[in-house]
């Protein structure tokens, strides 16, 4: 969660998405691959890691160690949504197949 809100925060700031993750692992003081290992569960987080993350991130002490509530769609979820609605409704039915087809590609 907290690095959709990082990477929310970046895209929404004019950042590209190339690098957003090389970007967050840099602002929690880790190496990248460090980061692509705990991000998949390769790695675990001690105690040790998640007090530097809270402290990098400006959450209170505990707070990785906390069950986070959903936070429902996000204004970059809804704004991905409302293409998706334009595309489909400027398109006939082969384009919306076609859009299915790639939403099913990526899901």
């Amino acid at each position: 969660m907290a690095f959709q809100s990082f990477a929310e925060k970046e895209l929404g700031g004019g950042s590209m998405p190339k690098g957003m993750e090389q970007s967050f692992a840099q602002l929690l003081q880790i190496k990248p691959s460090a980061w692509s290992m705990i991000k998949t569960g390769a790695r675990p987080v001690g105690d040790k890691l998640a007090r530097q993350f809270e402290v990098a991130l400006g959450k209170p002490s505990g707070w990785l160690d906390e069950v986070q509530a959903e936070q429902g769609v996000s204004p970059a979820e809804q704004h991905l949504m409302a293409l998706a609605l334009a595309a489909s409704r400027r398109t006939n039915a082969d384009g919306r197949r076609r859009l299915r087809q790639l939403l099913k590609e990526f899901g």
